[in-house]
């Protein structure tokens, strides 16, 4: 398995703008999106795209693939996103397995629970955090 690129709120954020196909994948549950917040790319003009890689009760959305890549080219840079990193990084390994060479982990989630001066909803990249959906 290749390793994954892991990158900051701050180059994700730079990826987004100056790659108009680029993807922000948010995939934290319904439950985390409506009590703690989403990221907000209304400045980018195109949506951030939610799938949950669990459900609340933590069982594998079977979906998930599907719903990312409809549409998506596999060379198209997918960013991903949870609280912590830890099930974007999986996301990011089973989007690469599948031949979606641009899959990237985005350390320390939007939360960071480790630092949480170090998260998406910390660093705000630019006005890159709404209230929730």
């Amino acid at each position: 398995m290749p390793k994954i690129p892991q990158i900051t709120s701050k180059t994700a954020w730079q990826i987004l703008l100056d790659d108009e196909n680029s993807l922000l994948v948010d995939v934290r549950t319904q439950a985390e999106w409506q009590t703690v917040g989403v990221p907000d790319t209304t400045e980018l003009g195109r949506p951030t795209r939610f799938v949950s890689w669990t459900d609340e009760q933590g069982n594998p959305n079977p979906y998930f693939a599907d719903q990312v890549t409809d549409g998506v080219e596999p060379d198209t840079p997918i960013l991903l996103l949870c609280r912590s990193g830890v099930r974007s990084n999986a996301a990011a390994e089973l989007l690469i397995s599948m031949g979606y060479s641009q899959a990237m982990n985005i350390v320390g989630g939007f939360e960071s629970p480790q630092d949480p001066s170090a998260g998406w909803r910390a660093q705000k990249p630019s006005t890159a955090y709404g209230d929730s959906l």
